[in-house]
């Protein structure tokens, strides 16, 4: 993804769409460098990471004790917006964030709505697992 393109998550600043570089990129592209420093941020890179088919990007911050052992991503699909319902800390190291997440797949629209949760360890946050609506 080009670093300049607006953030596939959506994100505005201003009312202006936020660079990837500037926004989630900086967290997929420098991963051992830079953590996302909360589950929101976390929530809005693994997004962007759907859209841009970063496997290895979304199966490192999956927590390890829910991991699937291989992603493979729906062929075709066509991502189109995320919305951040609300995001809440549920303790210390653990939090929650409520997504819509829109994509199409063969021209047939599809709407994701999940609340996810995620835990904190070692100075990195990573996403456990999510109840869909």
């Amino acid at each position: 993804m080009a670093v300049s393109a607006a953030c596939p998550c959506g994100r505005e600043a201003k009312g202006k769409p936020v660079a990837y570089s500037a926004c989630c990129g900086r967290f997929i592209d420098h991963w051992e460098a830079a953590p996302a420093p909360d589950a929101e941020h976390l929530m809005r890179s693994r997004y962007t990471a759907f859209v841009c088919e970063n496997a290895p990007y979304l199966l490192a911050t999956w927590h390890r004790n829910e991991r699937p052992p291989e992603l493979t991503f729906e062929p075709g699909a066509k991502w189109l917006g995320l919305q951040v319902k609300d995001f809440v800390a549920t303790g210390a190291d653990t939090a929650e964030v409520e997504f819509v997440a829109r994509f199409r797949v063969a021209g047939r629209p599809v709407r994701l709505h999940e609340r996810s949760r995620f835990v904190q360890e070692a100075g990195r946050w990573y996403y456990v697992d999510g109840a869909q609506f």
